[in-house]
């Protein structure tokens, strides 16, 4: 039988454990949905030959040229909200990381960037959920199926993570 102190001490790893379990659970939440961005970005000019990217994405929609200047469009402004913020969660699951493996873990650091970074995904969520609405508007039935079916295809789950705890 474990001393009280040796209790505390199993305590603090289970909790120590389960705020890592739950903060990979809440980040594979966002990888679907964050690969599915990846792609856009792929195909709306955020990557080195987006413009045969975006051409091949086109031929799988069969978008029209005027389909094709309002994603373009559409994409550019969900972007110029997107990146900010992503770049805003990495920062502080950075923070949030080290705050947790810090010598002396204070609960309250590691509470408060947890909160942040579930805001900030939830924003996230919310934003891409209106640009694929967005989306959806500018496409017929045939264009929606087919990006319904590249979206279902998205692999979602934290796949690093999992790796890292099944080796």
């Amino acid at each position: 039988m474990l001393a009280p102190d040796g209790d505390h001490q199993a305590n603090s790893v289970i909790r120590s454990r389960l705020l890592a379990y739950t903060l990979a659970l809440s980040l594979s939440l966002n990888l679907g949905v964050l690969g599915a961005v990846g792609y856009h970005t792929l195909g709306s000019g955020g990557a080195t030959g987006s413009d045969e990217a975006f051409s091949g994405f086109v031929s799988y929609l069969g978008l029209s040229d005027a389909q094709q200047q309002h994603w373009r469009e559409a994409e550019a402004e969900f972007l110029a909200q997107f990146e900010p913020r992503s770049a805003e969660i990495r920062e502080r699951r950075d923070r949030l990381i080290r705050a947790i493996f810090a010598d002396h873990p204070d609960r309250a650091v590691i509470e408060n960037e947890r909160d942040r970074i579930a805001g900030l995904q939830d924003a996230q969520q919310r934003l891409v959920i209106e640009q694929l609405l967005r989306e959806r508007e500018l496409l017929d039935a045939g264009q929606r199926e087919r990006l319904v079916r590249l979206l279902l295809e998205q692999r979602p789950g934290s796949a690093g993570f999992e790796q890292l705890h099944r080796d």
